[in-house]
């Protein structure tokens, strides 16, 4: 018999048939099968992952704080905006820390958005503006009343949404201050902007209130109800004290004229503070910039070497605040 007929590779039929199944089993075997990651390259993996995350984190976190720094600088401008707009509305009468209160006919007052009872600072710029802290204001004495407008809060402490215990504090001893003297007179009200040199006076700052008279490992926190706690941070916030106080001055709490009750400021910006200007301008400062010197505790003092009060006293000198009596 004959013999089969072989290939030009000298291989019969079924030999190179064989021989082409093979060589595709062999290529499954390398491109079809893959072997997946082991247990220790994902443990690299992810260990690469962590460093990354940890090395980014601390940029990411650094820049939201600085995002929220130029909000809180770009909500203070708008306050000193206002002030110029507000004297120029009102006869070139500085707006007042907070309008008078003398008896019930001139204690609650309207201010385009319903009655507010004796508004503060904030409420009195806000509406030169149109803008209102809250959709119902209250026509009565209440400090536990919230800030439901952002445009009014710093985004640091965006917690701090409480009326009486506000995030920036107004220049109010200088600026405007209608509380009453024994003899019947205002403090110190009203005040004429045109006398005040508005490019090197305080209009309004970042503020701790009360709590910036006491060691720092003393302070409490944040009251969101209205709570007057002395020690708590932002008490009595809306009330900025100057760097300098004497015996015969106000404080922010004028229950508490007490060295350790001034209010002051509130370096919440890495170790510095948004400060509004009277003439428009918002810088970032820290509080020795501006007069306020720091016990080596982190309370602020209110006397002693460096205490000056000319960036507050509206004449550009280190002056006194107005006597109370």
């Amino acid at each position: 018999m004959g013999s089969a007929r072989q290939g030009g590779d000298g291989l019969t039929p079924v030999e190179a048939a064989g021989a082409v199944g093979a060589r595709r089993v062999s290529l499954l075997g390398r491109t079809g099968c893959r072997p997946g990651f082991t247990l220790v390259e994902l443990l690299v993996v992810i260990g690469i992952i962590g460093v990354l995350f940890s090395i980014l984190l601390p940029s990411l976190s650094k820049a939201r704080r600085q995002a929220q720094s130029v909000q809180c600088a770009a909500n203070l401008r708008t306050f000193a905006q206002a002030w110029l707009m507000y004297a120029e509305q009102n006869k070139r009468v500085s707006c007042p820390g907070r309008m008078p209160g003398k008896g019930a006919a001139t204690t609650v007052f309207y201010l385009g958005e319903g009655t507010q009872y004796r508004p503060r600072w904030y409420e009195l710029l806000g509406a030169v503006n149109g803008l209102y802290p809250c959709k119902n204001p209250k026509n009565i004495q209440d400090d536990s009343w919230q800030i439901e407008n952002p445009n009014f809060l710093c985004p640091l402490v965006s917690n701090w949404t409480n009326s009486r215990n506000y995030a920036y504090g107004y220049n109010y001893q200088y600026l405007g201050n209608p509380r009453p003297k024994p003899d019947g007179k205002w403090v110190n009200w009203p005040v004429k902007s045109d006398r005040i040199r508005a490019d090197q006076t305080v209009m309004a700052m970042d503020c701790m209130g009360t709590a910036a008279g006491k060691a720092k490992v003393d302070r409490t926190g944040y009251y969101a109800e209205g709570t007057k706690d002395p020690y708590a941070v932002g008490n009595k916030g809306w009330a900025l004290d100057p760097p300098r106080l004497t015996d015969k001055s106000d404080y922010a709490d004028p229950e508490r004229r007490d060295p350790q009750d001034r209010s002051g400021p509130d370096p919440r910006h890495n170790g510095k503070m948004n400060i509004a200007w009277c003439d428009g301008r918002v810088t970032l400062e820290q509080p020795g910039d501006v007069g306020y010197v720091m016990a080596p505790d982190g309370s602020f003092v209110v006397s002693g070497k460096g205490a000056d009060n000319r960036y507050f006293s509206g004449t550009g000198r280190d002056e006194d605040p107005p006597p109370v009596k």
